[in-house]
């Protein structure tokens, strides 16, 4: 095998491998061996077909065989050889015709295209300081847990007859939707139930029915808001005739023994416990969320080299399909922003390649420290996974077993949650207390909605495929909003 670099422009690498003709005449030849004893053809006793007949029967399907195998292997070794670290699959290019190849009247020739993951220097995590926000779970915080989950428990009971709906009442409805005099799709229903201000229905629509009595009908006039989701009613006036048939109104649920034990708990001082501790590990996540927050950012400032265009333009075009989707949704276009298209793509760009630079730092880091992620953990999050499915569990299982793809989505954010952990023991942490709005301000609501990292985890993924991760553990938020999608900066 003769390989030559042909292009080592940048991070862009093209190898061009030649594969004599010889050499795949001598794998088709131990192949039509291999056969000899195992095909079954008619005239020939088992084990006893020659060679020469199964090269002219065979022979042009298993050189095809031979070829296929050989570009795979000897592309691989050539990147091994020359130390290269490819960014995502090479692309082959084969030269030539390739039925002189087969025929065996030609070298093997094709090239190897790629780009390789930057060489940078990793920062010295030992001179970072970074800040932690931290909250104490108070005794208030407590009793507002406590009056959320009796809210949640509450029961309704019917108001005297003829007493008026008031706001937090029950009430069951039978109604119809209308537009233009037309009863619309979808817009009906018989013994409805809804919770006056509960926010269920259309703005305005449960303000109306406040004051109704029990047989009351009333005309309740809305306009659909312009981003509803069924397009056909998005923005359009409706009417609805509604007949009140019951009104109920909240029932005072008492805080005591016997309320906690409606959830298992002996008492209400051991329910007081069990929330306490609850929310105390609900406090430690948004500090460490706090915590992550910061390290990336502190991350994205002390790295800077030069990024695999392929590997940006793909997050690009995955973020800017987001983005579309999401104004699709609401019914908005490019031409509804307030700024030139030009520059919201400019500024996603940027977005782009934070995420490329910071999936490679936290990679590199993983791999130089051999973090690794172990079978246990990955079972431990598909099991994980599988609770939030119940009596779907089974078909979840198999579905991440016949998915590659699938196992790695989880693998990543535990290979990335491993390596932050690694850098904030080397750094310098020091806590802040806040109040608890503080704390539960998302850090990624603001102006960092959209940091959701790629990363290699080398110890599984040596060809350096695209890796998905939830660099803030939340899900992949399409778009900015201005102008009713107003944009987000990364």
């Amino acid at each position: 095998m003769q390989v030559t670099v042909t292009n080592a422009d940048g991070l862009k690498r093209e190898l061009k491998i030649q594969v004599p003709a010889q050499d795949l005449e001598s794998k088709l030849g131990a192949k039509l061996e291999e056969m000899k004893g195992q095909v079954r053809l008619k005239g020939f006793r088992p084990g006893k077909v020659p060679v020469s007949h199964l090269r002219k029967t065979f022979g042009k399907q298993i050189m095809g065989e031979v070829i296929q195998e050989t570009v795979g292997e000897s592309s691989q070794k050539a990147i091994q050889d020359e130390a290269l670290r490819p960014a995502f699959q090479p692309s082959i290019d084969l030269e030539g015709e390739i039925q002189d190849v087969i025929d065996g009247k030609a070298d093997l020739t094709f090239k190897v295209s790629f780009e390789v993951i930057p060489s940078f220097e990793i920062a010295d995590f030992s001179k970072v300081t970074l800040e932690r926000l931290t909250a104490e779970v108070s005794d208030a915080d407590v009793d507002e847990a406590l009056k959320r989950l009796a809210e949640n428990q509450k029961n309704f009971e019917p108001r005297a007859e003829g007493a008026k709906a008031e706001k937090g009442d029950l009430l069951t409805l039978d109604f119809v939707g209308k537009i233009d005099g037309e009863a619309f799709e979808g817009g009906s229903a018989e013994d409805a139930n809804l919770e006056i201000g509960s926010g269920r229905f259309i703005p305005g629509f449960e303000d109306q029915l406040v004051g109704a009595a029990v047989g009351d009908e009333v005309e309740v006039k809305v306009t659909f808001p312009a981003d509803y989701g069924a397009e056909h009613l998005a923005g359009k006036d409706a009417v609805f005739e509604v007949k009140v048939k019951e009104v109920k109104a909240p029932a005072e649920v008492k805080v005591d023994d016997e309320f906690a034990k409606r959830f298992g708990i002996e008492s209400l001082e051991k329910l007081r416990e069990a929330l306490t501790e609850q929310m105390k590990s609900d406090f430690a996540r948004m500090s460490r969320q706090h915590l992550k927050r910061a390290m990336l950012d502190k991350l994205d400032e002390l790295h800077d080299f030069e990024l695999p265009p392929t590997m940006v333009e793909q997050e690009f075009n995955q973020i800017w399909h987001q983005f579309e989707h999401e104004l699709q949704h609401q019914n908005k276009t490019l031409a509804d922003l307030d700024e030139p298209e030009e520059e919201v793509r400019a500024e996603y760009r940027k977005i782009a390649e934070r995420r490329v630079r910071l999936g490679l730092v936290l990679a590199e880091v993983g791999e130089k420290n051999s973090i690794t992620v172990t079978e246990q953990e990955l079972n431990q999050a598909l099991a994980e996974r599988a609770r939030q499915f119940p009596g779907q569990e089974r078909q979840l299982y198999q579905f991440f077993q016949q998915n590659p793809q699938a196992i790695q989505e989880l693998r990543a954010p535990i290979f990335e949650d491993k390596v932050v952990d690694f850098i904030a023991e080397l750094a310098t942490v020091t806590d802040k207390v806040v109040s608890r709005e503080e704390l539960f301000t998302d850090p990624d609501a603001d102006e960092h909605d959209h940091d959701h990292h790629h990363h290699h985890d080398h110890d599984h993924d040596h060809d350096h495929d695209h890796d998905h991760d939830h660099g803030d553990e939340k899900p992949k938020k399409a778009a900015p909003k201005k102008a009713a999608a107003k944009k987000k900066e990364d």
